[in-house]
């Protein structure tokens, strides 16, 4: 095993493959803003495989400021939740965020969601509201990037208060949510409106290992980046943590860094084929390296490789 050899960078060749601000981004910001003054409280969800990575910064200057502001870190049940002490702490030093919990939006008996909305009525009580002082209902906007959770925490919310089945739409696949929506009512006493809101990215990421790892939790679209692609980041994080369960996952020897090898043998144990036609009109069955790497990735976002932190250093 040559796993010394292996990548300790990885690089992609078209920055553009993780370029995705799409025209209803833009406009979903700008709506958001407009809102504001109706608003109590955000609630900012992000994906606890990411706590630091991917945020859109442009929330903490366009949409944060004097409102209260909750960061609701979801997926918990996916994230080595070791860090976390010190990961709030890095929070609240260097972002002056000051409440920050850990949810599981498909749980419905998580301690961390049934927390959120008594904080975020304590701080709305205990903030200025400015021209809302007079309201008797608190209105929260739930904000982030795409396909972290924000949907799925509305209809909790709205399921555990009111009783009443999901009033937003959701989906594995980013950017379901298009247009900010009208008031939705999850409690009625005290009366609490929750505002739903697009999935909005930063126009402009980082670095290939933040885009990556956005693509590899599901943030961006996986047929605009590539599944292949996500799959060679997946096998270059792996094998950097030596996390080789992936050798029997995939019908592999041994490990690789050869992602092609990883997909080949993946479709020839699945049995997955395709047939794919030559000039001369012959006719070839090839291994369907797409259906491999869906299943390699789709297997990372439901836990088989463990609990993972994408951001935490690599051992040296």
């Amino acid at each position: 095993m040559a796993s010394n050899n292996f990548r300790k960078v990885f690089q992609l060749t078209d920055k553009n493959t993780i370029r995705w601000f799409p025209g209803h981004m833009g406009k979903g910001l700008r709506q958001m803003q407009q809102q504001l003054k109706n608003v109590d409280c955000i609630i900012e969800v992000h994906d606890a495989r990411l706590p630091i990575s991917g945020r859109n910064p442009d929330f903490k200057h366009t949409i944060g400021g004097l409102k209260p502001h909750i960061l609701a870190l979801n997926k918990k049940d996916l994230t080595d939740t070791s860090l976390n002490s010190k990961l709030i702490s890095d929070l609240k030093r260097n972002e002056g965020i000051d409440h920050v919990i850990y949810t599981n939006c498909k749980d419905h008996n998580c301690k961390g969601t049934k927390r959120l909305m008594p904080l975020a009525k304590d701080l709305i009580q205990n903030s200025d509201r400015f021209n809302r002082g007079d309201s008797k209902d608190f209105c929260i906007m739930v904000i982030g990037v795409p396909n972290v959770g924000k949907s799925s925490l509305l209809n909790v919310m709205r399921n555990r208060y009111l009783k009443q089945p999901k009033a937003a739409a959701v989906g594995a696949i980013a950017g379901i949510t298009r247009s900010v929506m009208n008031k939705i009512k999850v409690s009625e006493d005290p009366l609490v409106y929750m505002i739903d809101t697009p999935g909005i990215l930063t126009p402009r990421i980082a670095d290939d290992e933040m885009g990556m790892k956005l693509a590899l939790c599901g943030c961006l679209p996986d047929h605009l980046v590539g599944e292949e692609l996500i799959a060679d980041y997946l096998l270059y994080w792996l094998n950097r943590w030596e996390n080789f369960k992936y050798v029997e996952l995939m019908g592999l020897q041994e490990p690789t860094d050869n992602i092609m090898e990883v997909l080949v043998s993946g479709a020839k144990l699945l049995g997955r084929t395709q047939k794919r036609k030559h000039f001369d009109g012959s006719v070839a069955v090839v291994a369907d390296i797409q259906s491999s790497a869906q299943f390699f990735v789709k297997h990372f976002r439901k836990g088989y490789f463990g609990k993972v932190n994408l951001d935490a250093e690599f051992p040296s």
